[in-house]
């Protein structure tokens, strides 16, 4: 009686002769188009001269910091950006003043708003 061959004896070959053809570009330039990277916007700096050691410099720049890794990988669009960061030169300010409790506080509503837990 006929043996028939499993159809997998087949496949293999057309499999590597596919895997194969694309293999024939030669090393070195090309004629591929080059994406452009945009330019990234400013970013405030993460700690822009707060007092050492206060609280509310820690919690500045910890928020400061998650903030500039999402916008910088597109976790956090630029409008939301830029108004955390309006919410947050009050917190600047108060910070830079030695009012601790207020800047703490607003750096606390601006992460419960938006939906940050640092």
């Amino acid at each position: 009686m006929w043996k028939q061959r499993p159809r997998l004896t087949l496949a293999l070959p057309m499999l590597a002769a596919v895997l194969v053809s694309g293999c024939d570009q030669t090393m070195g330039s090309s004629n591929m188009p080059v994406a452009s990277v945009p330019a990234q916007p400013e970013r405030a700096p993460v700690n822009p001269g707060l007092p050492e050691g206060a609280p509310c410099t820690a919690a500045y720049v910890r928020y400061q910091t998650v903030l500039k890794a999402d916008v910088d990988t597109g976790n956090v669009e630029q409008p939301v950006y830029d108004q955390i960061q309006k919410e947050l030169t009050r917190a600047l300010s108060a910070c830079s003043d030695g009012r601790d409790s207020e800047a703490l506080s607003v750096i606390k509503a601006s992460e419960a708003k938006h939906g940050y837990h640092t």
